[in-house]
């Protein structure tokens, strides 16, 4: 039996005005989009632009150098040894005196002076009678080898050396004004002076019938025998 379609159901017969409608309401779309107009709002405000400043702090990055710890003593190194401490060679502590001897120019300390006669010097290096020890020169060189100690640094260094003393005998017999001209380390400067300022009883120096101030030079001697 052969099938039939109605002209009714017959959608092919219809195909070609949808799609001329179809065409139709595009093309409509369109034209309505290119022709529609948006309302004029004003120029847009955009906010001011904030530049940032630059940094230009500078940030020192410090490394901490990495201490080398101190390499562990190697204990075989050492050596022992016998103490001899309590041997300490013989000491001969030489003392040579000469009252006359000038070590260079004396300096006087700064000190308030009296009004005298601008005719006489505030001290005498040389004067008519110089200054004497009770006993003389003997005695003062049995002295000073009597009461000199040579330091013990000095002495468990090997320190030797001359020590000048320079002093003023005042017209009273009294010493004054001691100081050193040439200094020897190891505590040898400390004891001449100290020797120095012990010694008591000289008799004045005299100039022109008058006791008056004289300065003595005094050099004493550290001499360590072998």
């Amino acid at each position: 039996m052969e099938t039939r379609k109605t002209n009714s159901a017959d959608l092919e017969r219809k195909r070609p005005v949808f799609l001329q409608l179809g065409l139709i309401i595009a093309i409509s779309a369109a034209l309505a989009a290119f022709e529609w107009k948006t309302p004029n709002t004003g120029n847009i405000v955009l906010p001011p632009l904030v530049m940032a400043e630059p940094v230009t702090d500078i940030i020192d990055v410090v490394v901490e150098k990495k201490q080398e710890l101190p390499k562990p003593v190697n204990p075989t190194l050492f050596k022992e040894v016998e103490n001899n401490k309590d041997e300490l060679p013989e000491i001969e502590i030489m003392v040579e005196t000469n009252p006359f001897e000038k070590i260079g120019p004396y300096k006087l300390p700064e000190k308030s002076i009296e009004e005298t006669d601008p005719s006489e010097p505030d001290f005498f290096l040389i004067a008519e009678k110089m200054p004497e020890y009770p006993g003389g020169e003997a005695a003062l060189r049995k002295y000073l080898a009597g009461n000199t100690v040579y330091p013990k640094i000095a002495r468990e260094t090997g320190i030797s050396g001359v020590v000048y003393v320079s002093f003023i005998i005042e017209p009273d017999g009294s010493i004054s004004n001691i100081r050193a001209l040439r200094e020897v380390p190891g505590g040898c400067t400390e004891e001449a002076i100290r020797v120095v300022r012990e010694m008591t009883g000289w008799a004045p120096g005299m100039q022109r019938g008058k006791t008056v101030r004289v300065c003595m030079n005094l050099p004493v001697y550290f001499k360590l025998l072998n």
